[in-house]
């Protein structure tokens, strides 16, 4: 059984003196012992290739159940460092997706182990820089994947600005207050429309974010999500310039008079509200007596539920 990061030596006849030292790296992101990607699998297969190219294989990495999104791998980084301590010449992997997450992260990783005369090897795949013909091919590959990756975010781009273009809105999840229609425009809901005017209402009565989140769940009014109000999810509301029919996506940012559920002196109006502490002159009001009330109230709970948990036999 090889462990993980341990010395394995190889029986060489010695005849090659340019032979390279190899370094072993498996991946799964499961438990799941598919055929073909399992750690014993991945590392006997690039044993038997490391075998027939005449190279030693000094280390054995393996990180199991562990996803490639990124580098922070246990055994990926111990590799890292005994790379940069000459530890061998070549990292050796059955497919490249066991090493990186894609071939553009891979280049970049290639390009720091180069840095400390380290190459890569696939076992399954035309990736090979240990050689000038296999670095340069290695560099096509990687000019045609960030040629397409360019492709794809143009494409994303265009499409996004004809979302623009007809207001229409990005996601599948419309603010509260709207609907979506078939061709992914805004529509009001008049049921929400209501609560959004509601809220705006009340926070100009109160002029307290947690005093309205108070009065929403109090008459038990969720949100989209199916939660309790909070000060931020009613700031959320009230910040949302939508609700003023402004419509900001891609490069275009105008006034869309059919998503207006606010009009502009209340929203203006709410935004002095919010904003009237920023000054420095400006003094808070002092804490409303049933906000005080309330909150005496529940460490009060809480402390009585400490002394009881502490004079609770063990």
């Amino acid at each position: 059984m090889i462990r993980e990061g341990s010395i394995r030596q190889r029986v060489t006849d010695g005849s090659d003196d340019q032979s390279l030292r190899a370094a072993i790296y498996a991946r799964t992101s499961s438990t799941t012992r598919k055929q073909g990607y399992s750690l014993d699998a991945q590392v006997n297969r690039s044993l038997d290739h490391c075998d027939t190219l005449g190279w030693e294989v000094t280390f054995v990495y393996r990180d199991e159940a562990i996803s490639g999104a990124d580098t922070d791998r246990p055994m990926f980084q111990q590799m890292i460092e005994m790379a940069k301590q000459g530890g061998f010449d070549v990292i050796v992997f059955w497919k490249l997706d066991r090493f990186s997450r894609s071939l553009m992260h891979a280049v970049q990783l290639e390009e720091e182990l180069r840095a400390f005369d380290v190459y890569l090897y696939s076992v399954t795949e035309q990736i090979d820089t240990t050689s000038a013909t296999g670095r340069f091919n290695f560099r096509n590959l990687a000019s045609a994947a960030e040629f397409e990756r360019d492709m794809i975010k143009q494409r994303t781009q265009l499409g996004m600005q004809t979302v623009a273009e007809n207001h229409q809105w990005p996601n599948k999840n419309p603010p509260l207050g709207y609907n979506l229609t078939e061709d992914n425009q805004l529509a009001t809901d008049n049921t929400e429309r209501q609560l959004v005017e509601r809220i705006f209402e009340s926070y100009i009565e109160v002029k307290s974010m947690p005093a309205v989140a108070s009065r929403l769940n109090e008459d038990r009014i969720e949100t989209q999500t199916g939660d309790s109000w909070t000060p931020r999810a009613v700031g959320d509301i009230l910040r949302n310039e939508i609700y003023r029919g402004w419509y900001e996506l891609s490069d275009i940012a105008e006034h869309v008079f059919e998503y207006q559920i606010i009009d502009d002196e209340t929203f203006q109006q709410v935004t002095d509200i919010r904003h009237r502490f920023q000054g420095d002159s400006a003094e808070r009001p002092a804490m409303p007596t049933s906000r005080k009330d309330a909150i005496v109230e529940h460490m009060r709970e809480m402390y009585i539920s400490y002394l009881d948990r502490c004079r609770s036999p063990e």
